[in-house]
C-alpha cells in the first residue's frame, strides 16, 4: 500500500488558529528569566509569526531542492543549509544550520594542512571541551600535575614494625597536613 505523500498546503485564509500547540509555546516563553509574564494574545502572536518563519524557511529550501537536477519530493537537511547559505535574508541562520562535510573530506583536510588528529579526540593545545577537559601537551602536564597532587595529599604513616603505609585525608576538606 503507497504511502499518502500528497503536500498539505497551507491555509492563506486567517483562520485564527495555528499549527504550533500554543501552550508548549507559552511554557518556551515562561521558561525565560527575563520575561515575566505572557499573555495569550502576544502567544498567539508569537506562535503565528514562527509557523509563518518556517513556512519560509521550508519554501526557500524546497526551491533549492527543485533547482537540482533531479528534484526530490522530499526536503533534507542539505536543502536547508544550502538554502541557508544562498538565500540573503536567512544568512542569521549560518552558525545555527551549518553547511556538513563528510569525514572523509575532512580527514583529507587535515592531511593536507599536517594537522593529525590529537590523540585526545582531535583537542589542540590549549582547548577545552565544556566539561573541562584539556586538549594536547596543557593536558597533559595538567594531568601529571594533578597526579601529583593527589599524592602529595596523602598522610604517610611509618611504624618501626610495618612498612610505610598511606591513607588518603578525610573527606570533611582535611588534606592531610598537621597543623
Amino acid at each position: 500500500m503507497p504511502y499518502n505523500n500528497t503536500p498539505i498546503t497551507p491555509s492563506r485564509e486567517i483562520t485564527g488558529t495555528v499549527s504550533l500547540p500554543l501552550a508548549r509555546v507559552k511554557k518556551i516563553i515562561n521558561a525565560d528569566d527575563d520575561v515575566g509574564n505572557c499573555s495569550n494574545n502576544a502567544a498567539f502572536v508569537i506562535t503565528a509569526a514562527t509557523e509563518m518563519f518556517l513556512q519560509y524557511l521550508v519554501e526557500q529550501s524546497y526551491n533549492i531542492v527543485k533547482s537540482e537536477r533531479k528534484p526530490r519530493r522530499n526536503v533534507q537537511y542539505r536543502d536547508v543549509a544550502n538554502a541557508v547559505a544562498r538565500v540573503e535574508n536567512l544568512e542569521f541562520l549560518a552558525d545555527v544550520v551549518p553547511k556538513t562535510t563528510t569525514f572523509k573530506a575532512v580527514k583529507q583536510k587535515q592531511a593536507k594542512d599536517g594537522n593529525s588528529a590529537a590523540p585526545n579526540g582531535g583537542l589542540a593545545n590549549g582547548q577545552g571541551t565544556l566539561d573541562g577537559h584539556l586538549g594536547g601537551a596543557q593536558a597533559r602536564s595538567e594531568a601529571r600535575a594533578t597526579n601529583c597532587a593527589a599524592h602529595d595529599k596523602m598522610d604517610v604513616t611509618v611504624d618501626e614494625d610495618k612498612e610505610a603505609t598511606r591513607s588518603p585525608p578525610d573527606r570533611e576538606g582535611d588534606d592531610g597536613m598537621e597543623d
